[in-house]
């Protein structure tokens, strides 16, 4: 059997950015046969994968994606280097990614969840970012998916600070990857 490794971020109690849902749904102490939590969020929070109908209104939703699309082989880009607000150039990822090859799940390492918290405003106002030339490459390389510790896209921070709606192009990963079929793996 394969290796597999889970690299989801744990779901914490209270987030600033992303409202929390949990209520108890039926318990021993009630005299129910068996607890059952409910628990409610936005399917774009925490770690999820972005299906292609996230930013194309023709593209396949997550029900949609076979299992393959979402396992598999993958290549680690390690940019743990990359300081705060620092673009990942197409150069970078170039010379990070010599090894991906087509069909693989590029998985870009920045560290960041590890230097700032998720819990933040810092995470997502302050990440390295991708430029739209480097997901052009990962995509010319043929990656079925990309999966990011960070805030991929620059534009992110606006959405956050509430500064701006940004325009559908400035979500470069979203624009280049995504709408091309090619999975995103949000904050691993």
């Amino acid at each position: 059997m394969p290796r597999m490794i889970d690299l989801t971020m744990p779901i914490p109690r209270r987030h600033f950015r992303w409202p929390l849902e949990r209520r108890l749904l039926k318990s021993h102490a009630a005299g129910d046969v068996a607890e059952a939590t409910w628990f409610g969020t936005t399917v774009h929070a925490f770690t999820h994968v972005d299906a292609p109908r996230h930013f194309d209104p023709e593209g396949p939703t997550t029900d949609a994606l076979s299992l393959d699309r979402v396992t598999g082989d993958a290549a680690v880009l390690d940019f743990a280097d990359v300081a705060a607000n620092v673009p990942i150039t197409a150069a970078m990822v170039a010379g990070a990614g010599e090894h991906v090859v087509a069909g693989d799940i590029a998985l870009m390492r920045t560290g960041w969840s590890d230097r700032v918290s998720i819990d933040t405003a810092a995470f997502w106002t302050e990440a390295p970012y991708v430029e739209a030339e480097a997901a052009v490459w990962l995509r010319e390389r043929g990656v079925k998916a990309v999966g990011f510790d960070f805030p991929q896209d620059r534009c992110i921070r606006d959405l956050v600070t509430g500064a701006r709606e940004p325009a559908r192009e400035e979500h470069s990963t979203h624009v280049e990857l995504l709408c091309r079929g090619i999975l995103l793996f949000e904050y691993l």
